[in-house]
């Protein structure tokens, strides 16, 4: 039997692992790739597990009546045609869109979009990465030139001697990084003593929503204190004054008011960070999911660049992509605003690029679209198609969402089983998996990386390359459906770009261990370091913007008391339609449980194991407690991987990311009678 390299189905890391088709199984051994360096974790190790699941999805899905049968594929396609041209005809073009996924190659990232601008002639495409990177991605573009998750190989972490960590759990949401902390002075900010807290030099536990208010207590402090690096402020960064203006207010006594973080640890984080270099600042959803993400963000970039962290050796600021294309999938054009590239949609230059690359005018194609929660309530929508991606729970305030998708007048579902989103579909099609397709993905370092095919799909099984093909076909417009072709011209229109791949090729990925980006011409070396001599802005210099705390869009009160932050668990990875039906990881973690504190727990009447219902002002979920004293008393937190938590979540949009607020919402916690409703 053949064996393949190839890499995990999960989170950005992409750990390299090599398959084996045996009977009656597929053999999966780690490999020492130069990122995970032959570590896997639970998730990775049971990845086969998926590729012969009783559940698998076998053959296209129709709705008749109230329930799914099975049917072919030209009248899966028949259906799918019909809907889109009904309803364009009678709504117009942007009635019909599309929702894609981080897990999507750049390949179908790049089609899809594509597909829906093109083909469909409409503006309405987002994806589930607006509900990831997106405020990191803002800060970044605004202040730094570019967004590139980390700008620098994740063993450059290995060498730093401070790393704070702010909003991230890699313990259990990336487990083979842990590796590039150990002999590190590692800080974690996290409402939580999560594992990766439970390992760290100093713990941070600030109140959800108040991250904002650290970070600037941080700076204001290293101001004070003289840790400030002038000769880089001054030849690097633009906008100083202002921030060291809009910091003022920040004293340390008011931010341990604001955020529950002693002054000692304020002080001590500060000259650990100014002190013990090299250092680093990551940032990850923790402090980014919020209605004030991007400022967020931002406050901590503010921090890095004026220590000077940023573009020195083993040094900077970065943030952890969790999704395992989420860096890729935000490149090449399934984001509402974004053509390949990282083009703007909005920018004449870009459109005429990318439309000549399309053989299209620049006139024809569409505007940027709506963001993902404003086109999944949007009533003007009327037929969707949603791949890899499960938002029937991942998707804030899901009550909602769910209400509008069984308003839609059609609604198809790619995926690999029915999900809580599939079984909702007009049609659901069977997609082939990532060990059964080619493709390229990038990684959290911005380093592409090659998804090789080690078996072929099922017999009536296709890839989504197929599909969007197909349907191009039937609306008038030929493309192909083979990766490297699709590779090929992505290269070129990226090129020129920010994200430019255009010296990318998938030879080259063999022979590199992958090929970060940019890189313009296949004689470039690719681009592991940015920011080393100059930030990609105007003026070559990273800018500093003042932003200011604001409250969550939603505060505690009498009725609902408590904040609610979400997250992960090891076992598990985003709404669980993967790990949910592998037996070791579910015998592991078989259900959801909401960490409360004692204190909290004593106050209800709740023992640990019990049930208990959290509530919100949008809807309720009931959970088993779970008691720690590594969570503060006031918080409770609920992991996203199962129905029920994003039924409580709040929507509040971030102004400049559309980023929803994940992470902070007012709960209210009773006991909950076992065999009640």
């Amino acid at each position: 039997m053949t064996a393949t390299d190839t890499h995990c189905p999960y989170c950005a890391l992409q750990c390299g692992m090599t398959l084996t088709p045996e009977i009656p199984r597929v053999r999966l051994e780690p490999r020492d790739f130069v990122v995970n360096k032959g570590g896997l974790c639970a998730k990775g190790f049971s990845a086969a597990d998926l590729l012969d699941h009783s559940d698998r999805l076998l053959t296209p899905l129709v709705r008749k009546g109230q329930g799914l049968r099975e049917a072919s594929w030209d009248e899966a396609f028949d259906r799918i045609v019909d809907a889109i041209e009904s309803a364009q005809k009678a709504y117009g073009r942007d009635s019909v869109g599309a929702f894609g996924g981080g897990g999507l190659t750049n390949e179908k990232a790049y089609a899809l979009g594509k597909f829906v601008r093109v083909s469909l002639k409409s503006s309405s495409i987002d994806y589930n990465g607006r509900f990831c990177m997106s405020s990191a991605a803002t800060a970044a573009n605004r202040s730094l030139g570019v967004d590139r998750g980390l700008p620098f190989p994740l063993e450059d972490v290995a060498s730093a001697r401070t790393v704070l960590i702010v909003g991230a759990n890699p313990a259990e949401a990336m487990p083979p990084s842990m590796q590039y902390l150990e002999g590190t002075r590692f800080i974690v900010a996290d409402p939580r003593r999560t594992k990766t807290a439970a390992g760290a030099y100093l713990h941070l536990q600030p109140l959800p929503g108040t991250d904002l208010a650290l970070a600037n207590g941080l700076l204001h402090i290293a101001i004070r204190e003289g840790y400030v690096d002038e000769d880089y402020v001054a030849r690097r960064t633009t906008g100083f004054e202002a921030v060291r203006s809009a910091t003022n207010a920040y004293w340390p006594e008011r931010v341990e008011r604001m955020t529950g973080v002693p002054e000692t640890q304020l002080r001590q984080t500060v000259r650990l960070l100014a002190t013990e270099g090299p250092a680093m600042i990551l940032t990850a959803r923790g402090a980014e999911q919020h209605s004030n993400g991007t400022d967020t963000a931002q406050a901590f970039l503010n921090l890095a660049l004026a220590l000077g962290l940023v573009g020195r050796p083993f040094s900077g600021y970065g943030t952890i992509t969790g999704q395992g294309n989420g860096q890729g999938g935000r490149e090449h054009g399934q984001k509402a605003d974004q053509l390949p590239g990282y083009r703007k949609l909005d920018d004449p230059a870009a459109r005429a690029h990318v439309a000549a690359v399309w053989g299209i005018d620049p006139d024809e194609l569409p505007g940027p679209g709506r963001s993902a929660y404003e086109m999944l309530t949007d009533d003007r929508l009327k037929v969707l198609m949603v791949l890899a991606s499960n938002i029937a729970v991942s998707a804030p305030n899901s009550n909602r969402v769910l209400q509008q998708l069984r308003k839609l007048d059609f609604l198809v579902v790619s995926d690999i089983f029915l999900s809580e989103t599939a079984a909702l579909a007009d049609v659901v099609l069977p997609a082939a998996q990532w060990a059964e397709e080619e493709g390229t993905m990038t990684n959290l370092e911005g380093r592409v990386i090659r998804r090789r095919r080690a078996l072929p799909p099922p017999p009536d099984v296709r890839t989504d390359l197929e599909v969007l093909a197909e349907l191009s076909r039937r609306l008038g417009r030929a493309e192909s459906s083979d990766p490297r072709t699709v590779f090929e011209e992505l290269r070129r229109a990226s090129a020129g770009g920010i994200a430019d791949y255009a010296g990318i090729t998938y030879e080259r990925i063999e022979q590199e261990d992958g090929v970060f980006w940019p890189c313009p011409a296949e004689d470039h070396p690719g681009t592991p370091r940015l920011f080393a001599d100059t930030f990609p802005t105007p003026s070559g210099k990273a800018r500093l913007i003042p932003v200011v705390h604001q409250d969550p869009a939603e505060m505690p009160d009498r009725s609902f008391p408590y904040v609610l932050t979400t997250g992960r668990n090891m076992q598990h990875y985003q709404s669980g339609n993967q790990t949910r039906r592998v037996r070791a990881l579910t015998v592991a973690l078989p259900e959801p449980r909401a960490e409360i504190h004692p204190d909290l727990a004593r106050r209800h009447g709740i023992a640990d194991g019990d049930l208990v219902e959290l509530r919100s002002r949008r809807g309720a979920a009931v959970l088993r407690a779970r008691l720690s004293d590594g969570i503060r008393p006031d918080t409770v937190f609920a992991p996203f991987h199962w129905p029920g938590a994003n039924a409580l979540t709040n929507p509040a949009l971030d102004p400049h990311s559309r980023m929803p607020a994940f992470k902070a919402c007012a709960v209210a916690i009773s006991l909950h009678t076992e065999g009640t409703e």
